[in-house]
């Protein structure tokens, strides 16, 4: 099923000059961007972002580290594109990021995470939601549906 995700390079990744290398494994995949959006989240939108880690020890300093740069917020589209974003993401913590998985071959810390993907498909939805308008969703073709 045709899926629509949420995926976010946060301000580590964007300092490092990586977002390239990122969007670049994220089509490889044959998973296509239908929404890009480079900007600064207020520390409101993370704390609505973040809002299920409230309370939690490493709440305050993931919403310093995410407000604390750019963000390249993403809307990616495709069969499972949930599930495989999520793969391509790899483990959250640091130590159980495998190489060859975003976080395997680019996190430093868990507590400066290189990327965000939604969990879920109604997460998805929400996040979405908070980073983009329809009209920022480009409906498009790429010719090689038929192959995937």
């Amino acid at each position: 099923m045709i899926e629509r995700t949420f995926a976010m390079l946060k301000p580590g990744m964007m300092q490092r000059r990586l977002a390239g290398e990122i969007l670049s494994r994220i089509e490889k995949k044959g998973l296509k961007l239908v929404a890009l959006k480079l900007r600064m989240i207020p520390r409101a939108l993370a704390e609505t972002h973040y809002a299920e880690h409230k309370g939690k020890g490493f709440y305050a300093g993931l919403i310093d580290y995410v407000t604390s740069g750019p963000v390249l917020a993403m809307a990616v589209e495709g069969e499972g594109a949930v599930a495989r974003v999520r793969a391509l993401c790899g483990a959250t913590k640091v130590e159980e990021a495998l190489p060859g998985t975003i976080r395997g071959d680019y996190a430093l810390s868990t507590g400066s995470n290189v990327i965000h993907a939604s969990d879920s498909a109604d997460s998805a939805a929400r996040e979405l939601g908070l980073f983009f308008e329809a009209s920022d969703f480009v409906e498009w073709q790429d010719g090689n549906h038929g192959w995937y």
